[in-house]
């Protein structure tokens, strides 16, 4: 590596990085479509209380593990409840943006991605409540689960007749779990670390979460979870180098694909030549 190549690479990722304004008003304006869009799906009541009722079946069907189990854990303490609705109404945007953030200031290549993936997503799960509404297991009596932020607190929704800032009745696929999924894998894939596989903690906390608090059942995650698998067979990665530098694309020249060394301009020359 010479004094030209150097600072190349060590600028790799940030000749890489957008615009922060822009960036800006990108994700706000993904924020405000996924507001408007899940607006424009509500207004299905009845069907999304038959869809409920499908699902619930089903599960039972496949003998997936009952929500209920979940919940009663958090039951057992006013303190614990109270925590999980908590981390439900204050952890998913905030984890997102300061990933999002993160990512844009250490890694802009991993951040292209991951804003182009988390996008997809949300875009795809705009599109389901228009098709597939579907009542949140609190809602549906049938399941005998409470409505852990209504009983205990705190709350983000209000009645879902009077609630101009959320459908609750598009549970499915889950983008608490989507995106908490993306955040752990965004920052696997981002890192070198040997503990970073605890980041699934993150996704595996807000699944019970959820689930325990009655706004989603098991399939709502599932759902999640083949929507994120399918953008990201779709939406690849940036190449990584080895010392961790991001690179749309692998160097080629030289043999096998790599850059021949340089010559260094201070060779030893032999005595007498040139005389």
């Amino acid at each position: 590596m010479n004094a030209r190549t150097a600072p190349a690479e060590a600028d790799a990722d940030a000749t890489a990085r957008p615009p922060v304004v822009r960036e800006l008003l990108l994700v706000t304006g993904l924020f405000l479509v996924y507001k408007l869009g899940r607006q424009l799906a509500t207004g299905h009541t009845g069907q999304a209380l038959h869809n409920a009722r499908r699902v619930w079946h089903l599960e039972r069907a496949a003998q997936l593990p009952g929500e209920g189990a979940v919940q009663s854990a958090l039951l057992h303490g006013d303190t614990l409840v109270r925590l999980a609705n908590t981390y439900y109404a204050t952890v998913h945007f905030p984890a997102t943006a300061a990933f999002l953030v993160w990512l844009y200031l250490r890694r802009p290549a991993h951040y292209l991605w991951a804003r182009r993936v988390l996008a997809a997503i949300t875009a795809a799960a705009l599109v389901l409540p228009f098709t597939f509404p579907l009542a949140p297991p609190r809602m549906l009596a049938a399941t005998g689960l409470v409505d852990t932020a209504r009983v205990y607190g705190p709350s983000v929704y209000g009645p879902p007749q009077t609630d101009h800032l959320s459908n609750q009745y598009a549970a499915m696929p889950s983008l608490h779990f989507g995106w908490a999924l993306m955040v752990a894998v965004g920052l696997i894939v981002a890192t070198r670390s040997r503990l970073r596989p605890l980041w699934l903690l993150h996704p595996l906390v807000t699944l019970l979460v959820i689930v325990g608090t009655a706004n989603h059942y098991w399939l709502d995650a599932i759902a999640a979870t083949a929507l994120l698998g399918a953008v990201l067979a779709l939406v690849r990665p940036p190449h990584r180098t080895p010392n961790g530098a991001s690179a749309p694309h692998a160097r080629r020249g030289g043999r096998g694909g790599r850059r021949p060394l340089p010559v260094s301009p201070e060779a030893p020359v032999l005595a007498g030549a040139g005389r």
